[in-house]
C-alpha cells in the first residue's frame, strides 16, 4: 500500500487503468466504456464533463440537486482501437485508451486533461487514473505557477499550489493547523477549471504538492467509485456558480441575523445572562441576538435532551419573554448526541435510533477525548449518536424542535458533527468514513429544516461542520480560534477560503475562542474585520462587550473604537442585504478574495488577507499590534471609506491605522448605501432602509 501522506509514493507499483473495449453510446446522452475496473460512464453538460468510474455504493445523501443534472447535452462518438472522441454541445472530450488519459475541451480551447508530467521509461509518471486498494486515485495537469482555489474552510495559504490537505471533518480545536471543520473536495483555478468529486469519503488533494508531482494535481478518493465533475468557466465566479448549480445555494437569510450575535462560554445563569443582556441595552450597544450556549441552558451530565437545566431555569418562558421585551432574538445550542444518563437514550437507543457499533450491534456508546477538556471544557458523559439516516430519527429530531420554538427561540447554533468513527455503523448500512463528512450534511439538514418549519421569525442555522451541499442551511462560523492576532489571520482565511468553495456566509469568533489575553487592541481589529462578513458574532471564553476591553493601556479608547465599528456595521446593512441576495442567486460570497473580485489582476491574488466585502467595499484587515497595514489597490482611483483620501490604483500602499481608523476603500465615482443609526434591526420592520449615499 502506497503512503500518499508523506514520501514519494511508488508511483511505478501503480498500474493505470485501461479500456478494455470500444466505448459504445448507451443512450444518445451518455457513452459507455468497459474499463480493467469496471464500467466508465460519461455525460457532457453545459458546465463540462461527468465522468463515473464503478458503481456508486454510499447511500443517497442528496449531496447534488437532480434538477441540476438533466440537461445533459446529445453526444455523437467516433471511437477506434486507441482512441474515442466525444462531442457533446461545445465540448469535445478526447480519451486514449491504453492507458485511459483524457483532454476535455470547449470551444477548441483545453480545459482540463491528464497531466503532461511524463516520466523517463513510461508515458505518465503519475497514473491518470488508477484503483488502488485505499480507493481511487487521479491526476490532472497544472500549468507552470497555476493556481488553485477552494477545498473547503483552511487556514492556511488561499492558494492550495504546492499543499496536500484532506477533504475530512475535524473537531479542529483551533485554526492553526490543516484540519478544519468544513471541508469539500472541490477546487478551482483562474484558468478556467473546476473540479469537484461527489463522495461522502475522504479524499485527500496533492495541488502541485512536490513529493507527488508539482506539476499535477493529484486526488485520492477513498471511496469504491469514482464520480468527477470537471467544470469550465471563464472566471472562479462562473465556476462557483456551476458548482453551486449542482449542489445548492443558500437561501436569503432574516434580516435580523445580520445584526450583531453576542454569545459567551457560557453565562453561568439565568442572573448572568439577563444582565447581559440589559447591559447592552443600557450601553445602547447594537445588538440583535443574544445566544444560550451549551452549558448555559443545558446539564452536561444529561445533554442533548431538548430540556432545559431545572436547576438554573425554573422557567425558561420568563427567561425568553423578558429577552424578548428588550428586543432580542434568542439562539440556543445544541449537539446531536445524546448522554448515557438521560433517560433518552435508552428510548431511542432501543427504537435503533442511535448510531450503532458494527462489530457487536449495540448502541455505539461514544467516550470524548478528555485530553481536550480541563479547564476550557467541562468533560463530557459516554453518549450516543444521533442516526439522521433512519428516517423515524430523523423527523424525530426535527419535531423535537417545536417546543423550542414555540417558546420564542429563533435561531439553533448547530455544534459538533465530526465524531464519526470507524466502528459506526448507520440504518441506511453506511459506516466508518463513508459516513463521517455526510453525517454532518444531515444534521445541517434536519435542524434547518425544523427552523424553516417551526421558527416565526424566519429560518437561520448556526453549523460548525460542513460538507457538500451544507451551503443550503446558512450560515456557518469557523470555530475555537486562538484569541491572538494569529488566530484573526487564520479564521479570515478560513472564511475567505469557504466561500471560493460554494459557500457565501460565514462569521469568526471576534477576539478569539482560548487562550484570550484580553488584548484591547486585538479585539478592535477583530471587530473592525468582522463587520466586513456576512455575519458577526462576538464569542469566547470570558466576555465580549466593548465595554469590558476598557484598561489601563487604551482606557475607553478600545472600547468606543469596537462600538463605533458595530454602529457601523448596522449602517452598512442596505449594502450587506444586496450581497446576500446575489450570493443566493449566484453564490458568489460576500467576502470576496482578491482572485475572486479581480480575476484579471494577476498582482491583486497575492494579497490574500485582502478581501473584498460584496461588489464594492476593498477591506483590508490590521492583523498585527501598532496598526501596520500593507495592501494593493487595482488600477484606478480609489477613496478611503468614511474618509477623503485618495489612493492610486495599481500599486502597493503601506498605512498606519490609529484605533479607530479601518483600511476601506471604494472606487473613486461610486456609492455606499447606508442605514441610519439603530440599536436592532426591529426599528427596521423587515426591510433595511437607505439614508443616505457615501460619499
Amino acid at each position: 500500500m502506497a503512503n500518499f501522506n508523506s514520501a514519494e509514493p511508488a508511483w511505478n507499483d501503480i498500474p493505470a487503468l485501461d479500456i478494455t473495449a470500444a466505448a459504445t453510446l448507451l443512450d444518445a446522452e451518455t457513452v459507455l466504456f468497459k474499463t480493467s475496473e469496471g464500467d466508465l460512464l460519461i455525460n457532457l453538460f453545459a458546465f463540462g464533463a461527468r465522468l463515473r468510474f464503478a458503481e456508486c455504493q454510499f447511500g443517497d445523501y442528496g449531496m447534488l440537486l437532480d434538477d441540476a443534472l438533466q440537461s445533459k447535452a446529445a453526444l455523437t462518438l467516433d471511437a477506434d482501437k486507441q482512441r474515442s472522441v466525444i462531442k457533446g454541445g461545445d465540448y469535445i472530450l478526447t480519451v486514449q485508451h491504453q492507458p485511459f488519459s483524457f483532454e476535455l475541451s470547449k470551444a477548441n480551447k483545453a480545459v482540463q486533461k491528464s497531466p503532461t508530467d511524463g516520466h523517463f521509461v513510461r508515458q505518465f509518471r503519475l497514473p491518470p487514473v488508477a484503483r488502488l486498494d485505499e480507493g481511487w486515485f487521479v491526476s490532472l495537469e497544472l500549468a507552470s505557477n497555476e493556481p488553485v482555489y477552494g477545498l473547503g474552510e483552511k487556514w492556511g495559504g488561499l492558494n492550495k499550489r504546492g499543499q496536500l490537505l484532506r477533504s475530512y471533518n475535524h473537531d479542529a480545536l483551533g485554526v492553526n493547523a490543516e484540519i478544519s471543520y468544513k471541508n469539500t473536495p472541490f477546487a478551482w483555478s483562474p484558468n478556467g477549471w473546476g473540479a469537484f468529486v461527489h463522495t461522502p469519503a475522504p479524499v485527500t488533494h496533492g495541488v502541485g504538492f512536490a513529493p507527488w508531482s508539482q506539476r499535477a494535481y493529484g486526488l485520492l478518493v477513498e471511496d469504491t467509485s469514482l464520480d468527477l465533475f470537471l467544470l469550465a468557466g471563464n472566471d472562479g465566479a462562473e465556476i462557483i456558480q456551476h458548482y453551486t448549480a449542482i449542489t445548492g445555494r443558500a437561501p436569503v437569510p432574516p434580516l435580523w441575523s445580520l445584526g450583531l450575535i453576542l454569545s459567551k462560554a457560557y453565562y453561568q445563569d439565568v442572573d448572568e445572562l439577563l444582565a447581559t443582556a440589559h447591559a447592552v441595552r443600557e450601553h445602547k450597544m447594537p445588538c440583535d441576538v443574544i445566544t444560550i450556549d451549551g452549558r448555559a441552558w443545558q446539564d452536561t451530565d444529561t445533554r442533548f435532551a431538548f430540556e432545559w437545566d431545572p436547576k438554573r431555569y425554573t422557567d425558561p418562558a420568563a427567561v425568553i419573554n423578558e429577552l424578548k421585551s428588550l428586543d432580542f432574538k434568542v439562539c440556543i445550542w445544541e449537539y446531536p448526541l445524546v448522554s448515557v444518563k438521560n433517560p433518552l437514550f435508552d428510548e431511542m437507543s432501543k427504537k435503533g435510533w442511535l448510531l450503532k457499533d458494527k462489530r457487536s450491534g449495540e448502541t455505539y456508546r461514544y467516550q470524548w477525548d478528555m485530553s481536550c477538556f480541563g479547564e476550557v471544557l467541562t468533560p463530557l458523559p459516554d453518549s450516543g449518536i444521533v442516526d439522521f439516516t433512519h428516517p423515524d430519527a430523523y423527523a424525530f429530531w426535527l419535531e423535537s424542535h417545536k417546543p423550542l420554538f414555540d417558546l420564542g427561540i429563533d435561531m439553533i447554533k448547530a455544534d459538533f458533527g465530526e465524531q464519526i468513527e470507524e466502528n459506526m455503523q448507520a440504518h441506511n448500512g453506511d459506516c466508518g468514513d463513508v459516513l463521517h463528512n455526510a453525517y454532518t450534511l444531515l444534521y445541517n439538514r434536519c435542524v434547518y429544516e425544523a427552523a424553516e418549519k417551526y421558527c416565526q421569525t424566519g429560518a437561520f442555522l448556526f453549523s460548525r461542520s460542513s460538507w457538500i451541499g451544507s451551503q443550503r442551511y446558512p450560515a456557518q462560523w469557523g470555530g475555537d480560534p486562538q484569541g491572538d492576532w494569529g488566530g484573526l489571520a487564520g479564521s479570515l482565511r478560513g472564511g475567505v477560503s469557504w466561500g471560493m468553495s460554494g459557500a457565501p456566509f460565514y462569521a469568526t469568533d471576534v477576539g478569539g475562542f482560548y487562550g484570550d489575553q484580553r488584548d484591547a487592541e486585538l479585539y478592535v481589529r477583530w471587530t473592525q474585520a468582522s463587520i466586513f462578513s456576512a455575519h458577526i458574532r462576538l464569542h469566547g471564553i470570558g466576555q465580549r462587550e466593548p465595554w469590558s476591553y476598557i484598561d489601563e493601556t487604551f482606557g475607553e479608547t478600545a472600547s468606543n473604537a469596537a462600538s463605533a465599528a458595530l454602529q457601523l456595521r448596522y449602517r452598512l446593512l442596505p449594502y450587506l442585504q444586496q450581497a446576500m441576495v446575489e450570493a443566493s442567486e449566484t453564490g458568489m460570497p460576500v467576502q470576496r478574495a482578491m482572485v475572486l473580485a479581480f480575476p484579471n489582476d494577476r498582482a491583486a491574488w497575492a494579497f490574500e488577507d485582502q478581501f473584498m466585502f460584496g461588489e464594492q467595499l476593498l477591506v483590508v484587515p490590521c492583523l498585527e499590534a501598532g496598526g501596520n497595514v500593507e495592501f494593493y489597490l487595482p488600477a484606478g482611483k480609489w477613496r478611503r471609506f468614511l474618509a477623503d483620501e485618495i489612493f492610486e490604483g495599481g500599486q502597493y500602499h503601506r498605512l498606519t491605522l490609529a484605533l479607530d481608523d479601518m483600511a476601506v476603500f471604494v472606487r473613486d465615482g461610486e456609492k455606499i448605501p447606508l442605514g441610519p443609526e439603530i440599536e436592532n434591526t426591529c426599528a427596521l420592520e423587515g426591510k433595511p432602509a437607505i439614508e443616505t449615499y457615501w460619499p
